[in-house]
Formats: C-alpha cells, sequence, structure tokens
C-alpha cells in the first residue's frame, strides 16, 4: 500500500489557512510547481478533515471551486467527521474514526499515497503514529494568525528527515519523512 502524507501550503510564520479559516491569501501562490503537480500524480485518495471540506477555498469564483486542487485530482476522498451531512455528497465517504477512515484511504488508493489535508488530521495521524511523509510548500508571505501547519503543544517533538528541498518563484518546497 502506499504511504500517508499530509501536504499544505504555509505562511512563512507557520499557518496554512488564515484568521476564520480564510484561504483566500492563498490565491495568489497558486502557481507553477512542477514539485506541488508531482506531488499530485501521486495521490490515490484523500483523507480531509470535516473543517477543511465544508472551509473556505482558495479557487473560490473559478472553475475549479469545489474541487480537489482546483480540479487537478478526482477521486475518493474520506472525510473524518462525527457529523456526516444529512444528503450523501458524490464521491466523498464520511468515516468518524481515525483508524477506519485511514484503512478505507488506504484501500481506496491502492499503490498510490494516501494524501491528508487539514491540521486536526494530520495532528492525529502523528499522534497514532501513521504518518510517513510531510510535503510543505512554503508561501513568501506571513499571515500573522489562523491555522497552524501543526500544532501539538503537549506532544512530544516528532523527528523528521529531509527527503528533498528545491524552490520556485512562487514557493519553497520541502518534503519530510516522519522518523518513529
Amino acid at each position: 500500500m502506499g504511504k500517508l502524507l499530509y501536504s499544505a501550503t504555509m505562511s512563512l510564520d507557520g499557518f496554512i489557512a488564515g484568521p476564520g479559516g480564510d484561504m483566500g491569501w492563498l490565491t495568489r501562490y497558486i502557481g507553477p510547481n512542477q514539485e506541488a503537480e508531482d506531488l499530485v500524480t501521486e495521490i490515490g485518495a484523500l483523507l480531509v478533515g470535516r473543517r477543511t471540506f465544508t472551509g473556505d477555498d482558495p479557487h473560490r469564483g473559478t472553475e475549479g471551486e469545489g474541487k480537489a486542487f482546483g480540479g487537478g485530482w478526482d477521486g475518493p476522498q474520506f472525510v473524518l467527521s462525527r457529523h456526516p451531512p444529512a444528503e450523501p455528497v458524490a464521491g466523498v465517504t464520511f468515516v468518524s474514526d481515525l483508524a477506519h477512515g485511514v484503512a478505507e484511504a488506504k484501500a481506496a488508493a491502492g499503490e498510490k499515497s494516501v494524501n491528508v489535508l487539514g491540521a486536526a488530521v494530520a495532528r492525529a495521524c502523528v499522534d497514532a503514529a501513521l504518518l510517513d511523509e510531510v510535503a510543505v510548500f512554503v508561501a513568501p508571505v506571513l499571515l500573522g494568525g489562523g491555522v497552524r501547519l501543526f500544532e501539538r503543544p503537549e506532544g512530544a517533538p516528532v523527528p523528521l528527515e529531509r527527503i528533498s528541498q528545491s524552490a520556485v518563484p512562487l514557493a519553497t518546497n520541502l518534503r519530510f519523512r516522519v522518523l518513529r
């Protein structure tokens, strides 16, 4: 089976969403980035947090609105939530248990990766020793507040091993293996 990978674009000061979950800041940093495009081709399924699933969309007002990676990816999505919507959502399975959600997403992804979207789900995956890799695209902006890439004030440090780093005009790309 493929790996469990957390990916996000982050401001230089460590935020993946602005205050109130605002993702509008990200729009100007979506641009040519071969490493990000290559990462999308590795994905076989998504494991998404409920706040991320229902949150703001950096592709708002475009053809890519409401689509994973602005329409750059299509496939099975598993949303971790204790309160699924009353009406089914096409292509989306709601799961209430992390281990069950990871297992279902990995089965759906086959040999490809499961991409974790959402800080809370990523933290839960780290706490459960399930996360294999982290890919961060650091945008040249300081947001000053919002949702942090990773926040666990009471937790022990999580050692990482850098796999790759590169830069494009709109981001610095970093990829790490989670050491256990």
